[in-house]
Order: structure tokens, then sequence, then C-alpha cells
């Protein structure tokens, strides 16, 4: 942000490692428009790295008044003030753990992060028993990657600040560092990072370089061979996931059949998740939601594969667009959802620019299951209940739809 920003750490702690549901548009009046979009997990180094949403808590209904916001933001600019800061202030203190602020800088970071492109060490982390921070994934050939750090490994503390019982989004915050110049946001390339690990008895300190990377945030594979069942995982719904699922259905054995893996997923673009719904769906709806008391809806394109058998597995990381996709393939009975219950992210947020160049994203309303149900604080229940082993008993649900081997 433009000069100090003191209101950081609690925006972080709204964003709380959810890809949030927003409207998102051409900021060109401060007016958006139609194209759904969902923000990143707070600071995250992707549309999804260095953090999920484990031990992440429920949304609370509270709301920031747009006008209250836009009102203070005018004001404080004309007495020659940061009007960011005065519009942060407001949000703050309305309890609206979703609603954030944004400097044009990371605003421009941040929709660089839906195109899959991320300054950052190729590092996620989730939190564990105890308030321990452990990583819980590493990207191949990152930063991270070459210095040897595994999943599994407990991250101890970040440039010496101990980890243990912060939240997963000031731990992210760290991993990607303080732009120069006292601004807040995402360092540049080539700054280094210092992490304290351990690994069972071992304890060690790296040093890394962030560099510029590129999500990879669907994995597709096939590990019965060629005639078993697909398996998609989709890490987060950047551009181009829709695109990607639809050629993994066109290429799937019929016989296998496909396992959609959505666990820790905590969003993305709405509009990718929509795509991918078309993917299974012949047309139809996919959600309703509403923008302050407006009824609205999304509907999936017609042509998607309607008989390929279909398991979706969730968990307590699955979020916002995630949670929209599972919700539609499971009202519409076109898929068996495996796994725990779901985070509970369904509010929607639209950005609107304040007279500083700055973005306010503020909660406008809430989306709902084409069966009408409510995610937002509730999450999904699966159609299977499992905790561990839930990949496994989702294979056996699989072939009991005609799919597996």
């Amino acid at each position: 942000m433009p000069g100090p920003c003191s209101y950081d750490r609690p925006r972080r702690i709204r964003r709380g490692a959810a890809l949030t549901l927003f409207l998102a548009s051409v900021l060109a009046t401060g007016a958006a428009t139609g194209t759904w979009s969902d923000r990143t997990q707070g600071a995250a180094e992707r549309p999804a790295p260095d953090a999920t949403a484990v031990g992440a808590h429920a949304p609370d209904a509270a709301t920031a008044d747009r006008a209250a916001v836009e009102r203070a933001a005018s004001d404080a600019v004309a007495d020659g003030k940061s009007g960011a800061q005065a519009a942060a202030d407001i949000v703050s203190r309305s309890g609206d753990r979703w609603s954030t602020i944004y400097s044009p800088g990371e605003f421009k970071d941040f929709q660089a992060q839906l195109d899959g492109a991320y300054v950052g060490v190729g590092l996620w982390v989730r939190q564990v028993p105890h308030g321990r921070i452990e990583v819980s994934r590493v990207q191949p050939g990152g930063p991270a990657a070459r210095a040897g750090i595994a999943v599994g490994d407990r991250l101890r503390a970040v440039d010496g600040r101990p980890s243990r019982g912060a939240p997963v989004t000031d731990v992210v915050a760290r991993l990607r560092g303080a732009a120069s110049g006292g601004t807040r946001g995402p360092a540049a390339v080539g700054t280094p990072v210092t992490l304290d690990l351990q690994r069972g008895t071992r304890r060690w300190s790296a040093t890394l370089h962030r560099t510029r990377l590129r999500s990879r945030n669907v994995v597709i594979d096939r590990p019965a061979g060629a005639h078993g069942p697909t398996r998609v995982k989709i890490a987060a719904f950047a551009k181009g996931t829709g695109a990607a699922v639809r050629r993994a259905v066109r290429r799937a054995s019929p016989e296998g059949g496909m396992l959609l893996d959505l666990r820790g997923n905590t969003g993305g673009l709405v509009t990718e998740a929509v795509a991918t719904a078309s993917a299974f769906l012949d047309g139809g709806l996919v959600a309703t939601y509403d923008v302050r008391g407006s009824q609205r809806a999304l509907y999936a394109r017609r042509g998607g594969d309607t008989r390929l058998p279909l398991v979706v597995l969730v968990d307590g990381g699955t979020m916002s667009a995630a949670e929209l996709l599972s919700g539609a393939l499971q009202d519409r009975g076109r898929a068996l959802v495996v796994g725990s219950r779901t985070f509970g992210k369904g509010s929607v947020q639209m950005p609107s620019e304040l007279p500083d160049g700055s973005v306010a994203e503020l909660t406008v309303g809430h989306y709902r299951t084409p069966a009408g149900r409510n995610v937002d604080g509730a999450g999904l229940m699966p159609d299977v209940v499992v905790g561990s082993g839930a990949e496994k008993r989702a294979r056996t649900v699989l072939s009991g739809l005609g799919g597996g081997a």
C-alpha cells in the first residue's frame, strides 16, 4: 500500500486463507460487471500456495457498509490522508472478515495470481494440532524444492519469527515478505527469506530467494492404467481450469470414471468453477446468488458429459468456488460427494475503486446451491462421510457407479 499499512494484519485475518467470491470486472469507473471471480486465499502465493484452510474459522454474517467505506476514503483523500487506510479502518470495525482493501499494486498482483502466476518460494503450509505449521505441498522446481524441503516438514520460523500458534495467513504473509519502500505486498523477485525447519529430530535453517513461478492448478493422472479411473486434482480455479478439466473428461475411460479431487481447494475464479461444472452437465443451474437483494443465477453451458461415472472428494479445506461446484454436482445428481464437511464460504464480494486508486472489495450477498442450500457458515455435507482413507473409499464408491478398476 502507498504509505504505512497498520491495518495489514486484520486484513490478512479477514482474508483468512479463503479464495473469496466476488464479482470481478473492469474497474474503469469503480463499477463491477458480471464476471465472477474469487479472491486469493489471503496473501497466499498463488491462487493458492503457502496456505490452506486448515484451522480456519467459519465466516460470520457481518458486512461492511459500502457507502460508509467510500465516504471515509473520500474524506481522507480530501484531507490529504490515506483513503485506503480510512477505508480499512471502517472494514476492520465492521467485523466483516471477508471484505478487504487492496492497494493498486496489490490488486494488480492479485489479478496476476488468478492467471496462475506468483512471486514466492513454491511452498504451501497448513496448521496442524498444537498450533504447529507444517509444509503441505512443495512446487516442483521451485526454490523450496531445490532446497530439499519436503511435505511434512515443520516450519518453525520465518525470518526469525516463530510460526507456532500464528494464523496461517500471517505465516503466508511472512513467506511473501514486504515490497521495498515500506509498502506492503509481495516482495520482489530475488529477495531472501530464511526458514527454520524441522524433520523428525533434525533442525536446520535455509535461506531461499523468491522467484516468479506459475502454479500447476490442475493435475491429471490415471494410476490404474488406461482403463482405470482418471483422477483430476484441482488446487485452485485459475484461468484455464475449466478447459483443462474438459480435456480430461474427453480423454477419460468411460469404464474407469473420474475422481474429482477438491480437497484443500480454497476457490478461485467462479467463471472457471462454472466452466468445470459445464464439463459434466448439459446446461442447467449451477448456483443462485444475491447482490444487495437482487437475485441472479449461474448456468452451465450445454454439451457436457453426463454419463461418465463421477465422484467428488472434499474436506474442511474445500471452500468458496470449490463448494459452489461440489454443491452443483451434488444437487443435480451428477456426482456422489465423498469426504468431510466443507468449510462454508459462500459470501459474495464486489470490488470498487476508491478515490486514491485503491480497491475496496466488500461483501454484498451470498450464493446458494441449485437446491437452495446456503453454504455460508454451514458448508456442504458429503453423501459419504469419511475422514482418513477418503480416496480409497471414493474409489470404492466410483466402482459402484460403474467406474474404477
